[in-house]
């Protein structure tokens, strides 16, 4: 179960790429609405859906009709698990796994859940109190007296196979390769500014650039052709390995996932954490990434102050820094979360099954 956004589900995709190698069926638990819609089935996943959305930030007739929306998507919920019969049901937040999690907690299957980013959210809150194995990326996420293991985020098997920082970056000479993520839903404030940003620099350090934009990619489009600039702009990137291994630097929102990634590969980054994001906790995830002296964090209130054309000219003019940035955040230790989490359903499913 995982829904929502892309710092869910692509979590949930690396732990069931483990599972389906050791030939076990996975099934998923997802809503039409988030991005595990168009992005798991691609995979060869089958999905089961449900109807829930998220609460906060939405009016009082929403959290009036809320009890009721959630009982009827726990009763979908029972009715997928009862048809399926998992020996074990894993939850990685979004609004989808609070009704999955309390219905495998009604019918007494092994519930496992994992949370990524560095405070833990409502619904993953909400199911520490039941599940059966609590993990996390960041140490602390959850309140006192959850127990809890530390793994990492899951990440896909393809950002291993990146060669090291310095090997990939140390013998670059051409203009600085420049990435620009903004989640899964594309960042709007990233879009409007980094065009106008990379204009205003110096023409020898101008970049290459990969703009992932999504929904606004014509407008960025648009964006980067009336200030003369060539720039890749794509609503989603496909092949995100490639992607890293492309680029010198990552211009990105701070999600869980994202840090995770640019933590495997090892490659530094501009992170402006979002500024709404429940509990701040992308600016938590981005403390854990720049204690490490892997990065730079722009604020949101500051992208219109020239800061943000301040700090891309001092990193794209020196090489040096790019790939001490790089090696300061290879970390490849979550590249066993998700064998772990595959390992721990499989134990708990398997003393279920027994």
């Amino acid at each position: 179960m995982a829904g929502g956004t892309g710092g869910h589900v692509f979590p949930g995709l690396a732990v069931a790429e483990v599972l389906r190698e050791r030939t076990v069926l996975v099934i998923w638990m997802g809503t039409h609405q988030g991005i595990e819609a168009q992005v798991v089935p691609k995979a060869g996943i089958d999905m089961e859906w449900i109807s829930i959305a998220g609460l906060r930030g939405r009016g009082l007739t929403a959290w009036l009709s809320a009890p009721f929306l959630v009982c009827f998507a726990v009763c979908q919920a029972l009715r997928v698990l009862l048809k399926s019969k998992p020996v074990a049901v894993l939850g990685l937040g979004g609004f989808v796994s609070a009704p999955g999690g309390l219905a495998a907690w009604l019918i007494g299957r092994p519930l496992l859940i994992h949370e990524q980013n560095a405070v833990a959210g409502t619904a993953n809150r909400l199911l520490s109190r039941f599940a059966n194995k609590v993990f996390e990326a960041f140490p602390n996420s959850f309140p006192d007296g959850v127990e809890t293991e530390l793994v990492g985020n899951p990440v896909r098997r393809s950002m291993a196979e990146l060669p090291s920082p310095r090997e990939r970056l140390s013998k670059r000479q051409a203009r600085p390769r420049v990435l620009v993520l903004g989640g899964s839903q594309g960042a709007h404030v990233l879009n409007k500014a980094l065009p106008i940003a990379f204009s205003s620099l110096p023409s020898d350090i101008r970049p290459e650039i990969w703009h992932q934009a999504g929904k606004d990619f014509n407008k960025v489009e648009a964006a980067y052709a009336e200030v003369s600039i060539e720039a890749k702009v794509e609503d989603f990137v496909n092949d995100i390995a490639r992607a890293y291994g492309w680029a010198d630097l990552v211009v990105c929102r701070a999600g869980a996932l994202t840090i995770s990634e640019l933590s495997v590969v090892g490659i530094g980054a501009l992170l402006v954490p979002y500024a709404h994001a429940v509990d701040d906790h992308q600016v938590k995830n981005a403390d854990h990434f720049i204690a490490r002296g892997a990065g730079i964090v722009v604020p949101e209130s500051e992208l219109r102050s020239g800061r943000l054309e301040k700090e891309l000219e001092l990193l794209l003019s020196d090489r040096e820094r790019l790939v001490e940035l790089a090696e300061n955040a290879w970390d490849q230790s979550a590249l066993h979360a998700a064998k772990r989490l595959a390992d721990a359903c499989l134990e708990l499913g398997g003393a279920h099954h027994e």
